[in-house]
């Protein structure tokens, strides 16, 4: 076992000059875990279509039909049960949480809590003036509760998977709520798990995420796959009167997807990449291929540190452990944070440990766009590193 301490750590020395050899290096060194990997092929095709498609109007049928190749792409690649709808609008994740709680919440939602984004969507139904004070199960970071039917409540939300520790929670309905709402709406975070974990989407109503991540393409777009009750909520909310802003209206973003189009201007370049991205996953083969090269990568990292004697999984039980982003704890004789500065400087980047976890440890994202003989040769680098500068 490796232990830890608590650390914040900022450089006071220079940074030693190891040059990593070029044949054990990655055919590509970017390995973080938002923004991800954009795959050259992707952004060749944008530069491609560039003049007739960026600097168009998103109302015109040059950009609707991406939007609609993007949706159904995303329908395609989720394998969305009859009756589901794909639900696009601006803002990111983040956006989303506010908009999910001014129109997928009647009264009360309950949140499984195990890490800094789950924390930070109880954080935005807590501050909500017309929500009731939200049910909570916390845990520690590093492990996942478990999903239990709760009462009194009308939304269950928990992510996929916690992209700041790097557990995942295999996607389940909680059951019926005594005293809640005749329909409980499972509301899934997927913004790092969708594309790269497969999952059965009957259990989930609301299955959101931001595609810079598994979906290699850029940031400032939600994307979400409703089922037939989230879509009743959405409306029936919508129409209630309720004081929505524009920007964050549910109702306005299902007729607008309907349309093909968002309230207001999307990031072009993010809709493309993001269907381009889907449109190379489906072309392989779709969700079950994609999440086999994300296993495959997993399989090499853990495995990796479950044999060193200087790393080992943070993430203790390995059914716990996510397949896109795996969290490595490093012997405090090695600072992890000078490890992934040396990294760096030998163009291997993003490999930092998040910060706000404190730990002496390296995250690693293994999205589909990653090859994982890149994540063999990462190993391979961390390890000629680490035997400089221990």
């Amino acid at each position: 076992m490796i232990c830890q301490t608590s650390k914040m750590s900022v450089f006071s020395t220079e940074i030693p000059d190891v040059t990593i050899p070029a044949a054990i290096m990655p055919t590509d060194g970017r390995f973080g875990c938002g923004p991800s990997k954009v795959r050259s092929d992707a952004v060749a095709e944008l530069a491609d279509r560039a003049v007739t498609y960026m600097g168009t109007s998103h109302r015109k049928s040059t950009v609707r039909s991406v939007v609609a190749g993007l949706r159904s792409g995303i329908a395609e690649l989720l394998r969305a049960p009859d009756g589901y709808e794909i639900v696009l609008g601006n803002g990111g994740a983040t956006a989303f949480w506010d908009a999910a709680s001014f129109g997928l919440m009647n009264r009360r939602s309950h949140h499984l809590s195990l890490g800094e984004f789950s924390s930070k969507f109880l954080a935005v139904t807590r501050a909500a003036p017309h929500l009731d004070e939200p049910s909570v199960h916390e845990c520690e970071p590093g492990t996942r509760p478990s999903i239990e039917p709760v009462a009194e409540v009308d939304s269950f939300c928990y992510p996929h998977n916690e992209t700041s520790t790097g557990v995942m929670i295999e996607p389940e309905r909680p059951g019926a709520s005594p005293g809640g709402d005749a329909k409980v709406l499972t509301l899934i975070d997927a913004t790092s798990a969708a594309g790269g974990l497969a999952f059965d989407p009957a259990v989930t109503d609301v299955y959101y995420f931001a595609p810079q991540k598994a979906l290699s393409s850029d940031g400032g777009l939600w994307i979400a796959m409703v089922s037939p009750a989230a879509v009743e909520r959405i409306e029936r909310i919508a129409a209630s009167g309720r004081w929505t802003p524009a920007f964050l209206d549910l109702g306005t973003a299902l007729n607008m997807s309907r349309k093909n189009q968002t309230y207001n201007t999307p990031a072009l370049a993010t809709v493309f990449l993001t269907a381009a991205q889907v449109g190379w996953m489906n072309g392989n083969g779709g969700l079950s291929w994609a999440a086999a090269r994300s296993a495959r990568s997993a399989e090499v990292l853990y495995g990796w540190a479950e044999a060193s004697e200087i790393a080992a999984p943070y993430v203790v039980d390995p059914a716990h452990r996510s397949p896109v982003v795996g969290t490595i704890d490093f012997d405090q004789r090695l600072d992890a944070d000078m490890l992934a500065a040396v990294l760096r400087t030998n163009g291997i980047v993003d490999t930092d440990g998040y910060r706000k976890l404190g730990r002496n440890q390296l995250r690693i994202g293994m999205f589909p766009a990653i090859e994982p003989s890149d994540i063999e040769a990462l190993t391979r680098c961390i390890d000629y590193v680490a035997e400089r500068l221990l």
